[in-house]
């Protein structure tokens, strides 16, 4: 797949009253869209998760790659980054107009609604009418099942995964007390940055384990990172299960007075997400998760599903402590037509990313492309 961008070059108003000027969207999409006739190819729009990035080659590499399920040879596969991420798109490193300076902690609170909405404004410019497959799992599903209630008949067939119509005060939560690790960092206020001539990019798919070093001004933040590793490792409970945990953090020896391993394990995943993201980055993702409810200004969570005209399939996870099956089956009651599927996972909810031969299997016998 190809990294492109797209620049929308009127203002872009956000459903909180603010306007975003320079809006850029950062896409992966099948290297020969726009090269070569479609003759035929089906779509499929892929939604990423918290703190993905707009290459699902990269986090989805056991579907999605040439010679996998979803060949972007076969298909025409796009993937936006979402608004206010750290992966190419606006976010709240980019450099605002109106200060000369970047965002940081003055970027514009975004909702899933406005990423929806940034999602059609590159569906326009690509010249696509129809997505024949619109999936996503997670903050993935929130911007899928809103692209699908706002524009009902663009989307032909739906796959949400561990995800729910309303976010809910359990995952509210959470995201207060990451709010919380991150503000506790004295560094974070500070705002202080750096300007980096080269770094690594992790939005471009990896080779060898080792991703792309790019070269360029870029903004890099200097503080919060002590806070979003504790953030990580709060966000990461919530992601995992009592039996993942115990199956794969186990202390084997049983005269061990001390546990390490678990503890160990938080901490490299803290680390590993404070090389990859930024802390200001993460808190405008906390604050648009919390902003999920399709429900708003519509009448209501029930009256907003049946806008649904796509084909629906809503799959939960066994053990997904942050999105709890009810929720999946509330989604599929609730929107015309739709089935409910359930696939196993010890991981919890993060087996949306882990189970992808259940997945595989699920959009296979629903005949979704």
């Amino acid at each position: 797949m190809e990294r492109r961008f797209f620049k929308y070059n009127s203002p872009f108003p956000l459903e909180c009253g603010d306007t975003i000027e320079g809006l850029e969207i950062c896409y992966h999409i099948s290297k020969e869209f726009g090269r070569t006739p479609q003759n035929g190819k089906k779509v499929i729009w892929i939604t990423h998760a918290l703190t993905a990035n707009s290459d699902p080659c990269d986090w989805w590499d056991t579907l999605v790659g040439e010679g996998k399920f979803l060949d972007p040879r076969k298909y025409t596969i796009i993937c936006a980054n979402i608004l206010g991420s750290c992966y190419g798109s606006t976010s709240p490193c980019s450099i605002n107009p109106a200060t000369g300076k970047p965002y940081m902690l003055n970027f514009p609170k975004t909702t899933v609604r406005d990423v929806a909405q940034c999602h059609n404004l590159l569906l326009e410019h690509l010249g696509i009418e129809k997505i024949d497959l619109l999936t996503g799992g997670s903050v993935g599903g929130f911007q899928a099942l809103e692209l699908s209630i706002l524009f009902p008949d663009k989307v032909k067939n739906l796959v949400l995964l561990a995800c729910n119509s309303r976010f809910t005060p359990w995952g509210s939560a959470f995201n207060e007390s990451m709010r919380m690790a991150l503000n506790a960092d004295p560094t974070f206020g500070q705002q202080q940055y750096t300007i980096a001539t080269e770094w690594e990019d992790f939005s471009t798919r990896r080779t060898n384990g080792k991703s792309n070093i790019m070269k360029g001004e870029k903004v890099v933040p200097v503080g919060g990172k002590a806070g979003l590793a504790a953030a990580r490792s709060l966000a990461l409970i919530s992601y995992r299960s009592f039996e993942g945990y115990n199956t794969t953090q186990y202390e084997s020896d049983d005269d061990c007075i001390f546990p390490q391993r678990a503890g160990s394990y938080q901490r490299y995943q803290g680390k590993k997400l404070v090389d990859r993201f930024d802390a200001y980055s993460y808190l405008n993702m906390l604050n648009l998760t919390d902003s999920h409810n399709v429900g708003r200004h519509r009448g209501g969570v029930e009256n907003a599903l049946k806008l649904v005209k796509a084909n629906t399939v809503c799959v939960g996870i066994d053990s997904d402590n942050l999105f709890p099956t009810i929720e999946q089956r509330f989604m599929a009651e609730h929107i015309p037509g739709a089935r409910y599927r359930e696939i196993t996972s010890a991981f919890g909810h993060d087996g949306f990313l882990l189970e992808w031969e259940q997945i595989k299997e699920v959009i296979e016998s629903e005949n979704l492309i």
